[in-house]
């Protein structure tokens, strides 16, 4: 039970690099999806785009929420956007500085996905197999509209009869193959840039506003944890009062059996402190609703 209290501890006094940890799994856990996924356009005109796209897009967003739910800021955030001003003020620039470095983690593990998915080139060849121009494609000249659109939605499955051995189909898997290939190493390489010119070019601007920005916010984070922690200790006093309490009038019975008891002396140094005279649960729930109203302002002189 000590080694999982010490694991868990390391994890919340490490947040930043559990996080980076975890987004790097994300990204991990995307691809090994990707690849283990059975992909099976449907090959009709009315439902490839729409699988296409969804494939493409919609387990990003399922990726991108879960990076939001395991970063645990994400709430602390959102409990300082929230909070009454009170004695202490708000400050904006954490509050934008603590959701930029949110999503940012956040992003990883989708932009990893999109980015293989176009590299791979299957969920663009389903989506827009029949969008393409089949004047561009020989295979097409004496066809009629509809059959055209028909040839054109069956070009991502290789295995269907009429398009086996076509030369036209394999043209267009070629053509929107390119496209995607080319797209997804474009999007890549402008979010390197990107990457590349946000760390090189943020030291040219006010770099105090942003030590303080990130101060603040790692303070915002390690109030919240040890406020957690003492809400914990605290409310183990508190229930343990409670029991002995209700426990009073068995005290013969508990020496019968041997439990050790504390005396009323020893019971009161410590705990008192840390219960500040509470005694029922209104008091506990009027100092939580005071701690969230009016937080004290950040001044111990």
């Amino acid at each position: 039970m000590d080694r999982f209290r010490m694991i868990f501890q390391y994890f919340q006094s490490n947040s930043e690099s559990v996080m980076n940890g975890i987004c790097g799994l994300l990204a991990l856990a995307s691809v090994k999806m990707y690849t283990s996924f059975d992909f099976s356009c449907p090959c009709l005109p009315l439902y490839n785009m729409a699988y296409g796209l969804g494939i493409m897009f919609i387990p990003p967003i399922i990726l991108f929420l879960c990076g939001l739910i395991l970063n645990r800021q994400s709430l602390v955030m959102l409990e300082e956007w929230r909070r009454p001003a009170g004695p202490r003020k708000k400050d904006l620039a954490v509050i934008r500085y603590m959701c930029s470095s949110i999503v940012q983690r956040a992003m990883v593990a989708p932009v990893v996905w999109i980015v293989v998915t176009l590299l791979d080139g299957k969920c663009l060849i389903c989506a827009f197999s029949g969008s393409v121009d089949p004047e561009k494609f020989v295979g097409f000249a004496n066809v009629s509209t509809a059959q055209v659109q028909q040839l054109l939605a069956k070009v991502p499955c290789k295995d269907d009869e009429l398009m086996r051995n076509s030369t036209s189909r394999k043209a267009v898997s070629r053509y929107l193959r390119c496209w995607s290939q080319a797209l997804g190493w474009s999007v890549l390489l402008i979010l390197i840039i990107a990457a590349f010119l946000a760390r090189w070019l943020r030291p040219c601007f006010n770099q105090a506003t942003l030590l303080q920005a990130r101060h603040w916010s790692n303070y915002i984070d390690i109030e919240q944890k040890i406020f957690e922690e003492t809400c914990c200790e605290h409310s183990r006093l508190f229930a343990h009062k409670c029991i002995l309490h209700f426990f009073e009038s068995m005290q013969q019975e508990i020496k019968l059996h041997s439990f050790i008891l504390p005396r009323e002396g020893e019971e009161a140094e410590g705990e008192e402190d840390l219960l500040r005279g509470i005694t029922d649960q209104d008091q506990v729930n009027k100092l939580l609703k005071t701690w969230y109203c009016e937080k004290p302002p950040l001044d111990v002189s």
